[in-house]
């Protein structure tokens, strides 16, 4: 169980330069010897001049080649200050630890097309003037060329005036006086808006990516935070739901159990069992107090459901959870089966289409946040990149379908709007009363009520990354969205102008609209995660009836599964939010590691939280193992 500390918390050593030489020394020796048989005979042969220059005579080449006035690309600031620079070695070992890098060092950053140091030069010489260009950090002698981005996981600490940030390692900068930190940082953010965003960091470009009604988002310092205050006040004012910040708080493990296949999706239900879906079945779990325990009953999907490992890319409970929807993989996008789990058969199989012609979802999802458990629903939401609509399963003609004789019968079209361009939809999620959250591709976060689809109540600006998966709590107060590098929360309480309080899923929200806050890995942690792997369904813990709160957020990243206290994220006075710039950034979490890469993490209904204990158990499913975690407060 991974603590909320973190090794990069520890005080950075500046006496082992040495050891640091020694521990570059021995890994590009290693490299070099991996390199040498391919490389020895065009060495041989070349002639000096042809050689590359020293190290040394790097400014006089640039300035050179500055005098020539050739293309060459700008740079923005350049610092010659008392810099030292420090990179963690030994990753997540009893030997990790800071060493000095550089005891005095320099960065600059630099607008480029080139901004990997295995692109071939040639290459960028080609390509320079189609390619886009990117601002990069360029730090010393070391080979740190990295390209501004939110990948880079900055992390700022302004009472040590240093920065930590991953660039094929965890490295940190440390500044000599606080006017030196604040401009890196400056530099920094102005670079990263541009490179995101596609426009020069400005007031007006600001303006034009954010709008008037969302300049609290743009300028976080003038933003009206009071929402947020609210909301945590009426949360800590209740106490049937709220949750104590403690940081004993812990995880212990109560059940881990093998799966007799892999696993490819988690369908946890509110009632009697829950159920983990792979290639050619689906297997039951009793759930518990304690967690999901397996019952020894799988059902298979060789009868009626296109043949083993043809996995459902979608798995959605109905109907008191005695039916399931099962979406067709990707590659054969053949509609939906309806699955009867009492029986294990296959009792309807559905098309999409409308106005006579077939059309393709890449998601479906209920109706709302408990819909799974009314027995007599027949409707779910579907989306697709430019659709989002909802269907029904009732024959309009009152027939029942015969499988036997059935030349795929469509599903009808009951509600919904087909955009005709520029929506990008990527994801949805429902609140308690049907309102309807949707992510995009550029980032843009759109609230539907429960009422209409043709048009958006409220739609967030986006930061400058796709926004891969939403969610929202029962009560429709808060959203969080997930991107690869961070999860943003979102506020949707608003005053209207008769002074009452509304969601952003009922009401236009005018232009008193609270920041939102990112919750991010340490730069550390974002390392050890892997360069790879990439945020993915962050989830509130599961709330299905009116007057409770949420209290939990979880996502998985690679072997990772993160929880952060929601209560802290929304208490404007927590420690992670001191002396931060820009929007508000929460790094306090906790993290279960598992041995192989997480499918899916989600807490349990909120009706299976044990007394004593301030949330339903977690479950953690990998491909080949299913374990469930129980919070606890020690005293």
């Amino acid at each position: 169980m991974g603590a909320a500390h973190s090794h990069e918390d520890l005080e950075i050593c500046e006496s082992d330069e040495e050891e640091y030489e020694e521990y570059e020394e021995r890994r590009e020796q290693q490299e070099e010897e991996d390199e040498f048989v391919d490389s020895r005979d065009d060495d041989s042969f070349a002639p000096s001049s042809s050689r590359l220059p020293p190290s040394s005579s790097l400014d006089d080449v640039e300035s050179k080649l500055r005098a020539l006035k050739l293309k060459y690309p700008s740079t923005q600031q350049q610092a010659q200050t008392s810099t030292k620079l420090f990179r963690y070695i030994n990753g997540n070992t009893p030997k990790a630890k800071w060493v000095t890098a550089e005891k005095l060092t320099s960065y600059s950053f630099v607008k480029t097309s080139q901004y990997d140091d295995d692109q071939d030069d040639d290459d960028d010489d080609r390509n320079r003037d189609s390619e886009k260009e990117w601002w990069v950090l360029k730090v010393g002698r070391s080979k740190i060329r990295e390209k501004v981005s939110d990948e880079m996981q900055l992390k700022a600490y302004k009472d040590q005036r240093r920065v930590d940030f991953v660039a094929k390692g965890v490295w940190a900068l440390r500044f000599g006086t606080v006017e030196d930190f604040a401009a890196f940082v400056r530099s920094y953010n102005n670079c990263l808006f541009e490179n995101n965003h596609g426009v020069e960091f400005n007031e007006a470009s600001k303006a034009k990516i954010f709008g008037k009604d969302f300049i609290g988002w743009a300028n976080p310092e003038a933003a009206d935070d009071s929402m947020w205050e609210d909301a945590d006040d009426l949360l800590l004012n209740s106490p049937q739901s709220a949750t104590p910040v403690r940081d004993t708080q812990d995880l212990t493990e109560a059940f881990e159990e093998a799966t007799s296949e892999g696993i490819h999706s988690l369908a946890l239900g509110a009632l009697d069992n829950s159920f983990l879906v792979g290639g050619s079945g689906i297997q039951v779990f009793k759930n518990m107090r304690q967690g999901i325990q397996g019952k020894a009953v799988c059902v298979n999907f060789e009868d009626g459901y296109g043949g083993a490992h043809s996995a459902p890319r979608k798995a959605l409970l109905m109907r008191a959870e005695t039916n399931m929807l099962l979406m067709s993989p990707v590659s054969q996008n053949k509609g939906i089966h309806q699955l009867d789990i009492e029986t294990g058969k296959v009792i309807s199989e559905w098309k999409f289409e409308k106005d006579g012609v077939d059309i393709s979802m890449s998601d479906i999802t209920n109706d709302g946040k408990g819909a799974q458990l009314d027995p007599s629903a027949s409707t779910f939401l579907g989306l697709d990149n430019n659709r989002l609509c909802r269907w029904d399963m009732r024959d309009r003609y009152g027939m029942v379908q015969d499988l036997a004789t059935a030349n795929a019968p469509v599903l009808s079209w009951a509600q919904g709007h087909q955009f005709s361009r520029g929506t990008n939809f990527q994801c949805f999620a429902t609140t308690g009363d049907g309102s309807i959250v949707v992510g995009s591709l550029d980032g843009k976060i759109r609230l539907y009520s429960s009422n209409t689809m043709r048009q958006a109540k409220t739609a967030f600006p986006g930061l400058g990354a796709p926004v891969t998966h939403v969610d929202a709590t029962y009560d429709g107060k808060w959203i969080v969205g997930t991107t690869d590098t961070y999860l943003i929360v979102i506020c949707t309480l608003f005053t209207d102008k008769a002074g009452k309080t509304k969601t952003g899923f009922e009401g236009r929200m005018g232009n008193k609209i609270a920041a939102p806050r990112l919750l991010k890995l340490r730069p550390l942690d974002a390392h050890l995660a892997g360069s790879n792997n990439k945020f993915r369904n962050a989830q509130f813990s599961w709330v299905t009836e009116d007057g409770k709160q949420e209290r939990h957020v979880v996502a998985t990243v690679g072997k990772f599964s993160v929880i952060w206290n929601f209560q802290q994220v929304k208490n404007g006075s927590h420690e992670c939010y001191h002396e931060q710039e820009g929007l508000k950034k929460c790094y306090c979490y906790k993290i279960v590691l598992r041995n192989e890469s997480i499918v899916d993490s989600r807490f349990m209904n909120d009706n299976f939280a044990v007394s004593g204990s301030p949330e339903a158990p977690l479950v953690i499913a990998t491909p080949m193992k299913v374990s469930s975690f129980s919070l606890s407060s020690k005293r």
